[in-house]
């Protein structure tokens, strides 16, 4: 009985809930509502844009391969040969790291491995680099492009 008396209450609000939702069709209709747009809402929408053509004109870390070219302990040969490929490859950028006692050199920002290895087989081919040139897989340098697919420098 109880029960029954809680369902025939609950049935009872629904019915005076349910009368008491206006109209959607009468609310747009009336012209008594007036929206405020604040101003502040558009400077941040502008701030948010240039924020983000920002991020599209920063340099990129993606997969892709290097030619890694010296291994060795030799400093003063190391540095020659750094200084010889910037002369002649201007173009590909090097890296060199130090792990004692370790000095790596390595070239190139290379997205296609075909590429990569035409690269590797010429530096073969003139004796640059004496030596065997590996192709390694590695985070790379991805420079942006703007919308002509144009390569944006600094």
């Amino acid at each position: 009985m109880n029960k029954s008396v809680c369902f025939f209450f609950f049935l009872m609000m629904m019915g005076f809930i349910s009368v008491a939702q206006v109209n959607i069709e009468d609310s747009v209709a009336s012209e008594k509502n007036i929206i405020h747009k604040d101003s502040r809402i558009d400077v941040l929408g502008q701030k948010m844009a240039e924020y983000n053509e920002g991020l599209a004109l920063k340099v990129k870390m993606v997969s892709g391969y290097r030619l890694m070219l010296l291994n060795t302990t030799d400093r003063a040969f190391a540095m020659k040969l750094r200084t010889t490929l910037l002369q002649q490859y201007p173009e590909h950028k090097l890296y060199m790291s130090f792990l004692a006692p370790y000095i790596k050199l390595k070239m190139g920002n290379f997205t296609d491995k075909a590429e990569a290895d035409r690269v590797r087989k010429e530096l073969q081919a003139l004796n640059i680099v004496s030596g065997n040139i590996y192709l390694v897989n590695e985070k790379i340098e991805l420079k942006p492009v703007d919308k002509n697919g144009l390569l944006i420098e600094d």
